[in-house]
This record gives structure tokens, sequence and C-alpha cells, in this order.
């Protein structure tokens, strides 16, 4: 090996021990800094959480679904629990006084009648809500028809209600029918009569075989048609104007369902039946309701639902619903002698073409109230619910859906017609539905519904029952009447004559 073989050598070696030498340390990492924890930033407690709202109405489905409906939404928002008791409505009004009375106090919210609230306002039960009205501008309280803000949400000037539904009972009429039969939208009480006769004799059907009844009435007794008789004894009864009353004399307080003219009222009621569905004096709104979108009646009387329900899926009246004002009368009450007499000038000063229209705002529209003695925390959730009830987000679309039982009661939702094209209604059909709410509003000769002391017990007992008797045949006209009159004068005795015709007056004193 010579010298430069073994350099060679020598470095071949030198490369083999240091491929085989261990490999230097790596460098040290420098220290990464701790890192946060993957938790998620908790989330703000509702405004309401662990605050539950008993609210209590009555068993329709409507009202209660979308009090349920909007209540569901409501909690998911707020943390509130809101939980809707329901009862029938013939037990409604005594319930929420009991539960009252009592100190039971089982429910925050009532959403009721408003013509009742003088019966739990003037002992104490309810909150009053005007400053919080006041200071709830997504309420848009001016929004709200000025009648609904007065006769439903207010009381000697306090506000104590949230409208939620706004009422007015009025004829609805199959407009292809009276096409058909070239009858045209009834004007009087003997028009309405007229017009189910006809239908009734020409024995229509429906396309799967059903009978075409000329008139369906809701007429059951311990239910909600004890306003019919009254939408129409009123074009009778009432030509003076609003403040002139149609339920009681304003000098003596007696009654005003004794007389020709409710005699007359009482008649056109009773012939209605001949023209009606079978044991039609056991059907409830809800029956005749279904009648009509079955497409079985000619005639119907009603407050705003049915216009929304014939437009509701499987109903057989979409665009065949016409709507009119409560027909009227040539002949009102001289209420001197008890007669009736024709209109002139003087006795029907807002006659059209003679005939004397009085729309009855029966019922007035369903209303929330909250229990005053109901712990601030809960009361502040209770307004907050029913606000958002009847904010106009939330309002002006449920009063297009038939289910709710809401009816238009803002000013907006008259002037709009998007939200019930939208919903599923003709132009037409809009205009003919809401012109027909909006000329019962407007008429200086609305019938105001009875809003005295017990004026459930006036109306929802005496009057429901003895109507009741009538139409089974039970007793004549003279004998129903005669039961009205006393049960009626019974109770003013019992609760105070001058009191009771304070009330009215007051009542009848309503801006509208």
């Amino acid at each position: 090996m010579n010298l430069k073989q073994f350099a060679s050598l020598a470095a071949l070696g030198a490369l083999v021990l240091a491929a085989c030498a261990a490999p230097p340390a790596a460098p040290a990492q420098p220290a990464q800094p701790a890192q946060p924890s993957e938790q998620k930033p908790a989330e703000p407690a509702k405004k309401f959480a662990g605050i539950t709202v008993n609210a209590i109405t009555f068993s329709g489905p409507q009202i209660a679904e979308p009090m349920q409906r909007r209540g569901k939404e409501f909690s998911e928002m707020t943390g509130a629990t809101i939980n809707v008791i329901t009862v029938p409505f013939a037990d409604l009004y005594q319930k929420i006084l009991n539960d009252f009375a009592t100190g039971t106090n089982s429910y925050d919210v009532i959403v009721f009648a408003p013509q009742w609230m003088v019966d739990y306002i003037e002992p104490g039960y309810l909150e009053d809500l005007t400053d919080r009205v006041k200071a709830d501008a997504d309420l848009q309280w001016e929004d709200i028809g000025l009648f609904f803000r007065d006769f439903s949400a207010t009381y000697n000037g306090r506000i104590y209600t949230i409208p939620l539904d706004g009422d007015f009972q009025m004829v609805y009429y199959r407009t292809d029918i009276a096409k058909e039969l070239g009858l045209q939208p009834p004007q009087t009480w003997e028009d309405y009569i007229a017009f189910a006769k006809a239908v009734s004799e020409k024995k229509l059907t429906t396309d799967d075989g059903k009978p075409v009844y000329g008139s369906c009435i809701a007429k059951k007794k311990a239910a909600q048609s004890y306003w019919m008789i009254t939408s129409i004894a009123s074009a009778f009864i009432q030509s003076q104007g609003t403040a002139q009353g149609a339920f009681f004399d304003l000098e003596t307080f007696k009654p005003l369902y004794n007389n020709e003219a409710f005699a007359r009222a009482l008649e056109i009621y009773k012939e209605t039946t001949q023209y009606g569905p079978p044991d039609e004096i056991n059907l409830d709104v809800g029956d005749t309701r279904g009648l009509w979108t079955a497409g079985q009646c000619a005639l119907t009387i009603d407050w705003g639902d049915i216009g929304t329900l014939a437009i509701e899926e499987g109903s057989k009246a979409k665009d065949k619903t016409g709507a009119v004002i409560l027909p009227g009368s040539r002949q009102v009450l001289d209420r001197k002698t008890g007669k009736l007499v024709d209109c002139t000038p003087e006795l029907c000063p807002y006659a059209v073409d003679g005939v004397n229209h009085a729309p009855f705002a029966a019922f007035g529209g369903w209303s929330g109230a909250i229990n005053k003695a109901s712990k601030p925390e809960v009361k502040d959730a209770a307004f907050a619910y029913l606000s958002y009830m009847n904010q106009p987000a939330q309002s002006n679309v449920d009063v297009t859906i038939g289910k709710t039982g809401f009816n238009p009661y803002r000013v907006s939702q008259f002037k709009n017609l998007d939200n019930w094209i939208k919903a599923g209604m003709s132009e037409q059909a809009a205009k003919d539905y809401l012109g027909a709410i909006e000329a019962s509003l407007n008429s200086p000769n609305m019938v105001l519904d009875l809003r005295i002391p017990q004026n459930q017990y006036y109306q929802g007992i005496v009057l429901d029952g003895a109507i009741a008797k009538f139409l089974a045949g039970e007793q004549d006209i003279a004998a129903t009447m005669k039961e009205i009159e006393d049960g009626w004068e019974q109770k003013t005795e019992e609760l105070g004559r001058d009191k009771q015709l304070a009330a009215y007056k007051a009542t009848l004193g309503v801006q509208k």
C-alpha cells in the first residue's frame, strides 16, 4: 500500500465512523405558551329564564292556538315558560272571577271578553297597564283601531288590556250561488230570509252530493250563540246613533227587549232555522264554520273568522265568500209606544236608501290582561308576552290565519292588502272582507256590546236561556220577551238601578 492508498483508506474510515456516530442532540425547542381551553363562552342568561307565566283562555281551539304557538317562540327568545290553560267558554268568566275572588291567583294572564273587564277591574284584580303601554314603542299603540283601544282596552281612562283581536258580526253569502240564482247580497233581514228560502227551495248540493243549506247560524245554548239575536234585533231597536244604546232605555234603564221590535227579531231568527241544517239549535260556531268551508251554507252570521277560514287549504268556499255589513230594517222602534214604525229622516238619520243598519260590535275582540297579584318579575314577563303577540310582526300574520280566531284590529291591517293576498285571498275578496268590517267600524250607528257590572249574567244566563227555550219550541215570543225582561229587571234591582244606568251611559260615551 502506498502512501496515497493509505490516505484514501483513512478518509473512507473517517466517513464510516462519522456515519456510525450518534446524531447530535436536537436543539431545545422554545417553550410554547399555554393554549387556552376550547370551552365556548357562556351565553348570557335569557331575560326571563326560570319564570313561569300561567295564562288562561277558552278551549277554542281558536285563541288558544296562537297563544301556545307564540308562547313557544317567546319562551325560546326569553327563557320564560308560557303555560296556556283552557276551559270551556261557558265556564271562562266564572272560573277567572272565582280564582281572583278567592285569592287563589292561579292565573297571571287572562285572555277574555273585554266586556267582562268591569267585574275584574272594580274589585282591583287587574294590573293597570297604562305606564307599560306608553313605554313600549314596539306595540305601535296608535296603529290599533281607536274603538279597540278604547272599548276593549280602557276603563275610566286607564289601560287594562292588550287587544289581540277585533270583533264585529257580519253576514257572509256565497257569491257563486247568488250569481246562479240571480240574488243580491241581503240589505235587510227580510232580504236575508228571501235569500235563504230561495236556496233552500232550490235544493242545491255540493259536488260530493251533500245538501247546501239556505242559512247556517250557530244557535247552541251555553256557547257563543247569544250574540246572534242581538245582531238581528239591533237594526230594529237602535236608529239614532251609538249613544242611543240598544239594550236599555236611557231614562229608566228598562230593557228594550220586550216590544214589537224585539218580537220581529225573534220571528226572523226562528224562521232562519227552517232553512238551516238539521239540529241547528245545537250547533256552535265551530260547527257552522265547518259547514261553511265544506260548501254547505249559502248564508251565515259570524265574526271575521269566516273570511280567513274560507281561504284555508281544503275549503270549498274559497273565492266564493262575500261579506256585507249586517242587514238592516226599514222599520224601527218607537220607544214611546213600543211599536214598530216606518223609518223617516228624523227617526233613521243614518239610513242608507231607507234602510237602518246597526252593526253590532259583538264581544269586542279577545284581549289579554294581567293579574295584579302576580309577582313583579312574572308581571314583567306576562306583559312582554302579550306585547309580543300584539306587535305587528306577529299580529299581521295571525289575523290572516283562520284557525287563530284573531280578526283584524290594526289600522294598517285594513290598509295593506299584501298580507291578505299572500295568505291566499283574491284582491277582490280581501276588499269585500275588509270593507264589510270597516263599514261596521265606521258606522255612526254602531251598537256597542253590553259592558255594565255582571253583563255576563244579563246576556250569558238570562238572554241565552230564554232564547234557547224559544228555539226549542218550549215557549212563545211573548213568554220569551217577558222572561228576558223579568230576569234583567231582577238583576238590576239587586245591583242598583242608578248604578247600572250610570255604568251603561258611561259605556255609550265610548269614542269610536
